[in-house]
């Protein structure tokens, strides 16, 4: 069992001592976190097939790529983003000078999900590091293997106090919700979001939700019908239409409708055609 009171307690007390607000330590934990991804990149790709059957191709592209621009980013610009930054004074306050100075929230509690269980567990955990906040991080359940690997991860370069990785299921998700942390970043659907945000919401704690949904394509009687067909077929396609912004149904003029659904149907995408003539995507 977990004390995640007492995780999160340590944590606190780690982040008050000021330990992760300096420029040299966000950076040195940046490019430890760089250089582990560059070591077990093949064990990153490994976990993603095991998981969810990603070819090495579509681990590296919609994953590890995207997590190594963001940490490329993040070492470019550390610097910039911690410089106070000049604000205009009111005359009031003559002849003093205003500042605006950038500073972490503290301890940072990261939810991601199971279909991008590297790059929307990794890609958030860059921000809090760069933004000098301590985190608990909890993946997905269902992605057992990337888990283990991120937790691997933590404990190979993080101490517990700063940076820790919580495998399991629901019970942990819900009692890491019961816990008071100063910012919260989840990442899954509208019906999880929600009950995150209720929790959120009694400690006044503030929350980023990325979340998922219906991405409708809508084709009118302008459209190149052969065109959009393959388009939407090869979007369909791609990493198993896991992808939140991937097509998942279509919204189509009822002239074009027949015509439509034969285009489709020589790409390979079957429908189902509803009371609301909306055309499911079932590739």
């Amino acid at each position: 069992m977990h004390d995640f009171a007492e995780m999160v307690h340590r944590q606190r007390s780690y982040f008050l001592s000021q330990a992760t607000k300096p420029y040299e330590f966000r950076m040195e934990k940046l490019r430890a976190l760089s250089d582990w991804i560059d070591a077990n990149e093949s064990a990153v790709l490994d976990a993603l097939a095991r998981d969810l059957g990603k070819c090495a191709f579509e681990g590296y592209l919609t994953e590890v790529g995207m997590v190594r621009q963001e940490l490329k980013d993040a070492m470019r610009h550390l610097a910039r983003w911690m410089r106070p930054r000049r604000a205009r004074t009111a005359v009031g306050q003559f002849p003093g000078r205003c500042r605006i100075y950038s500073e972490p929230y503290g301890v940072a509690l990261i939810m991601s999900p199971w279909n991008y269980p590297f790059q929307l567990t990794v890609a958030p955990l860059i921000g809090a590091i760069a933004a000098g906040n301590c985190a608990v991080v909890k993946p997905s359940e269902y992605s057992a293997a990337t888990s283990a690997l991120l937790r691997r991860m933590a404990q190979e370069l993080f101490a517990p106090e700063y940076v820790t990785v919580v495998e399991g299921g629901r019970a942990e998700n819900a009692g890491l919700l019961e816990e008071t942390f100063d910012f919260i970043f989840f990442t899954g659907s509208p019906h999880v979001g929600r009950l995150v945000m209720e929790k959120a919401s009694a400690h006044l704690t503030p929350v980023s939700l990325e979340l998922g949904g219906k991405s409708p394509v809508i084709v009118d009687e302008t459209a190149d019908l052969a065109k959009a067909a393959k388009d939407i077929s090869d979007g369909a396609s791609f990493d198993n239409n896991i992808m939140c912004i991937s097509e998942k149904c279509i919204v189509a003029v009822e002239s074009i409708v027949p015509a439509f659904v034969k285009q489709l149907e020589e790409n390979g995408v079957y429908y189902i055609d509803n009371e609301t003539e909306m055309l499911q995507l079932t590739k």
